[in-house]
């Protein structure tokens, strides 16, 4: 496995924990945010080990990061799933684990994290629709993840599922997408260390319109390659088929790394709006691999970019 990298965002640009914790409760007490079942005294601390992961970048708030979200499961506005995500019921959680691993079965989310040490990661987050965040993301890497169920020599990719509830999540009951959700990468992204599943963010359970309980976090691809509410990892020796390239390939690759010099098209992906920057913040440069250039861009030697976008 490839060693371990660090970002040029640090702990302690992250907001002050009780600066964020006051500011949450004056919106809380003015009905500003929803967070779904980990609202009120189940909100404690995951006590993540502080990581050198993140120097030299401002977090998004809290409030930013949880009320600012493409989650189609509960609906495609902006603000849809923070106000319709609440009652998604997140435990008990399994996760159905198949194909060509070792150990296949049903897990119980509980059990198959185990004894996995938390670690608090900053990563920046680029949506393919042109904006940005940064976000300290709580979780683990993939990799020990799959180290625990046996990935088989033969596997070349990983896909993953979203949870399928209507009765829940309410965006499923239109066919805006072919449900379920779903995502894959190639093997050698799956263990890249940056790669990670992540059960929470600002040191808090993951809020239900992020993705609760756990959702993947690849921090170099568009957002949408960063799977929600995950039920089902399956190892395979075949490309797998993805949600956004199944309704429309023309516009959405399987890989769908953070490349400024390839448009999308119906738009450029030169430059991001920062979300939080307000309403005439100024666009800045988008960086090749979303900044992680030099920790990944190996995984992609000799390939043409501009084609497996």
């Amino acid at each position: 496995m490839a060693g371990r990298y660090k970002s040029d965002l640090k702990w302690s640009d992250v907001t002050p924990k009780g600066d964020y914790m006051n500011r949450r409760q004056l919106m809380a007490g003015a009905g500003a945010l929803a967070l779904g079942s980990i609202a009120g005294p189940a909100m404690a601390s995951l006590g993540a080990k502080k990581t050198s992961y993140g120097r030299g970048l401002e977090l998004n708030s809290f409030e930013d990061i949880t009320s600012y979200n493409n989650f189609y499961e509960f609906g495609t506005g902006k603000d849809d799933p923070a106000r319709n995500a609440r009652g998604l019921t997140t435990d008990p959680w399994s996760i159905q684990v198949d194909g060509l691993v070792d150990r296949p079965g049903n897990y119980d989310l509980g059990d198959l994290t185990k004894g996995i040490t938390l670690e608090e990661r900053i990563y920046r987050f680029r949506c393919v629709e042109a904006w940005s965040m940064v976000v300290p993301w709580v979780g683990f890497e993939l990799a020990d993840l799959l180290a625990r169920v046996g990935v088989q020599p033969s596997a070349k990719y990983v896909a993953f599922e979203t949870l399928v509830r209507p009765e829940e999540m309410v965006g499923q009951r239109r066919p805006t997408l072919d449900w379920p959700y779903r995502e894959g990468l190639t093997i050698s992204e799956a263990m890249h260390p940056l790669t990670i599943m992540a059960t929470g963010l600002y040191d808090e359970p993951m809020p239900n319109q992020n993705g609760a309980p756990i959702r993947l976090v690849v921090p170099w691809k568009y957002g949408f390659k960063s799977i929600k509410s995950i039920v089902r990892i399956t190892l395979a020796d075949k490309r797998p088929p993805i949600s956004w390239q199944m309704a429309n390939g023309r516009e959405y690759g399987f890989f769908s790394n953070v490349n400024p010099t390839v448009d999308h098209p119906r738009w450029s992906q030169a430059t991001e709006r920062r979300i939080g920057g307000g309403l005439f913040a100024k666009r800045v440069p988008t960086l090749m691999f979303n900044g992680y250039e030099k920790e990944v861009a190996g995984l992609y030697a000799g390939m043409d970019l501009t084609v497996n976008f």
